[in-house]
């Protein structure tokens, strides 16, 4: 299974990688047409952004190597060495320099990008689960505000404004700050707008600031992944002015924008919207949103029967709409439900191919849903974070507010399918196959109460680390052993960089787990501190290697070098590419294992998130989302049958008490 959750977003902030402050929600500009009106347009650093450094093959074997010790006994780690050694000395040498040689035929992009596209979207599973993670809102603070026709036009207002403000060059570059007071200041903003974009970079560097890759940005309106034999495509249209909104499995355009490219009046939205909920068609027999659910392959011959059937206009406003809205019917009634409905839900309410589903549901609880393909986790969270602000600080209507006096039943166009009974027939295996894989997945939730970021930190340990180490002990205890583990990280200070994985099961987080589960009477509690600060060490270390690439000879030291996986996933590309059999390397159980990523894991810490989640990546995984956040910890965990999500969870919670009752001098219970 391909990695695929990529939810760690930059922090702004001194801090680097996990456990860092989140980017604080910038400043508005009051209701309108915009967001906010930067003085730096948006994408002034992108022309000058540094370009995504390959490592050297050396080190990257090297660190290869280190993250299979933990997993591997003696003789297996000999021979996966051999198999190293042949690759640097052999044919991976020869792959290295081809990739390196591409790399300087394409420096208008990243030697990832174009691999990381073809991986996502050549793959054949349902995007359902097995790519596609969710976010979920904090309900708004003013209760009354949570009502789903208020919020529904409020949060469709503000993604609007995000929209046209994103368009119209006015939001705010997204930019890590390493030293605020003197980077992210109006003087400084007054300044670097003058430099032209071919050197902007390097204005922002001279006072620590880092500005982040926001190619991906355009892809989060009116784009759509289509399905096609052996590879998807990515469609957008720009020039589309209309809203999707489902509801009951019934689609629904209007516009949102007018002739002139303006945000149709709040009140005229509020009442399409509430036309909407009113109306009651009930629910189709046979609900199209299924086929987004399907294997890309069937999908697309479906598809294409949908087209010659008479449908095409119908899709391509459906393709083509700004983004797609989802109304439920029903209430939330916990944290487990709102992640089983915001992942997947019933499948009849959601287009899964849309760039991104906002569902809202009765009871006004929030949700973004996103395709995996076209972007990550920061140009999501940006969009989040900017929605939640603006319509909870300058909502477009209040609960009070009088929808227009506008014939909705002229503007609001209900889409009609014409199904042959093939599509009928594709419809009801595709239902028959989502509600029976639905059915195996289990999520349960837990928020450790105890402690969180503050506490931490002042043990001067990485929260991120903490948590990842709590997550090792938690595996260990339930099934005894140390397994491959994935933890996502962004290469946005890169252009056009994607992700890179932090490989947080090590030879330290093994040694120090050993000792909580196994043996912790044999240590003092200073022993097993001493312990866990060499595993926040080392996975600091591994985070800046990952997020900040090898060092050019113009950055700050602390710019380490590179992870190891999407140096060997292109060298992997690039043999497959050029017909070269596959190299023994690859062949190697060992790395067939590294990559099979039992705990896939991945965080972010924000003001407006409530919750995020997603489905494990491999059969027997689990997909752990968690946060760190001041004096709590919260884990959202997912299993398939035959691992036991709540069982882990109660691990998870073990190891956390065991680690704080050390940090307090305590000891530790077996």
């Amino acid at each position: 299974m391909v990695p695929r959750l990529l939810l760690r977003a930059w922090p702004r902030g001194p801090a680097v990688g996990p456990g860092a402050p989140s980017r604080p929600l910038s400043a508005g500009s009051g209701p309108g047409q915009y967001l906010q009106r930067s003085i730096v347009p948006t994408m002034h650093y992108q022309d000058s952004l540094p370009r995504l450094p390959i490592p050297k093959l050396e080190d990257t074997i090297r660190r290869y190597l280190s993250a299979q010790k933990p997993l591997l006994d003696d003789g297996q780690f000999r021979k996966t060495e051999q198999f190293c050694k042949s690759f640097e000395n052999g044919i991976g040498k020869e792959l290295h320099k081809q990739l390196v040689a591409l790399d300087k035929q394409n420096k208008h992009t990243s030697y990832i990008s174009g691999p990381w596209f073809d991986m996502y979207l050549s793959a054949r599973d349902s995007v359902v689960l097995n790519f596609n993670p969710f976010m979920a809102f904090n309900p708004d603070p003013k209760s009354e505000y949570n009502d789903q026709l208020t919020r529904a036009t409020n949060m469709t207002v503000s993604a609007i404004r995000f929209l046209k403000t994103l368009r119209a060059g006015l939001l705010e570059p997204e930019v890590f700050h390493l030293n605020p007071a003197k980077s992210d200041t109006i003087t400084f903003k007054r300044l670097i707008r003058f430099v032209p974009s071919s050197l902007s970079w390097y204005g922002a560097y001279l006072v620590n600031a880092y500005p982040l890759d926001m190619s991906q940005y355009f892809r989060l309106f009116n784009s759509t992944r289509l399905p096609k034999p052996s590879q998807d495509e990515l469609f957008t249209d720009d020039k589309a002015r209309h809203l999707l909104v489902l509801r009951k499995g019934n689609f629904y355009i209007f516009d949102v924008l007018d002739q002139d490219g303006n945000i149709v009046s709040p009140s005229e939205i509020q009442a399409h919207l509430k036309y909407i909920l009113s109306d009651s068609s009930p629910a189709p027999e046979f609900p199209l949103a299924y086929l987004t659910s399907e294997n890309r392959d069937i999908w697309a011959e479906l598809r294409q029967k949908l087209m010659s059937s008479g449908n095409e206009e119908s899709l391509r406003k459906v393709d083509s709409a700004v983004f797609c809205l989802c109304l439920d019917d029903f209430p939330i009634k916990d944290l487990v439900h709102l992640s089983h409905n915001m992942l997947h839900g019933d499948g009849t309410n959601r287009w899964f191919d849309k760039s991104f589903n906002l569902i809202i549901a009765k009871d006004g609880s929030t949700a973004v849903h996103f395709e995996h393909s076209w972007g990550d986790g920061v140009a999501v969270l940006r969009f989040f974070n900017e929605v939640f602000k603006d319509s909870t600080q300058t909502p477009a209507v209040t609960p009070q507010s009088q929808p227009a006096t506008t014939d909705s039943t002229i503007t609001v166009q209900k889409l009609n399918f014409k199904l042959t009974d093939a599509l009928k027939t594709g419809i009801t295996a595709a239902k028959e196959k989502f509600d029976a894989t639905m059915k195996t997945l289990t999520i349960d939730c837990v928020q450790f109460q105890r402690g969180g970021k503050k506490f931490l930190k002042k043990q001067k340990l990485s929260p991120d680390a903490v948590a990842q180490l709590a997550f090792q002990m938690a595996f260990l205890r339930q099934y005894g052993q140390t397994v491959a583990t994935y933890e996502s990280c962004s290469t946005a200070a890169f252009k056009h960089g994607r992700t890179e994985t932090i490989r947080p099961a090590s030879i330290y987080t093994k040694r120090c787990s050993e000792a909580f589960v196994r043996e912790p009477s044999r240590h003092s509690a200073g022993e097993l501190q001493q312990m866990m600060v060499e595993c926040s060490k080392y996975h600091g270390q591994l985070t800046k290697e990952a997020a900040m690439g090898r060092k050019p000879s113009h950055w700050p030291r602390y710019t380490a070098s590179q992870g190891f996986d999407r140096h060997l996933f292109a060298l992997r590309h690039l043999a497959a590419a050029k017909g070269i059999i596959l190299p023994e390397l690859y062949l190697d159980p060992a790395y067939g294992q590294i990559n099979h990523n039992v705990l896939s894991t991945s965080t972010l810490s924000s003001p407006a998130v409530n919750l995020g989640g997603f489905a494990p990546v491999v059969s027997d995984g689990f997909g752990v989302g968690y946060a760190v956040h001041d004096n709590w910890i919260g884990c959202n965990v997912s299993s398939y049958p035959g691992r036991n999500a709540r069982e882990f969870l109660q691990c998870v919670e073990k190891a956390l008490e065991d680690m704080f009752d050390a940090l307090e001098g305590k000891s530790i219970k077996s």
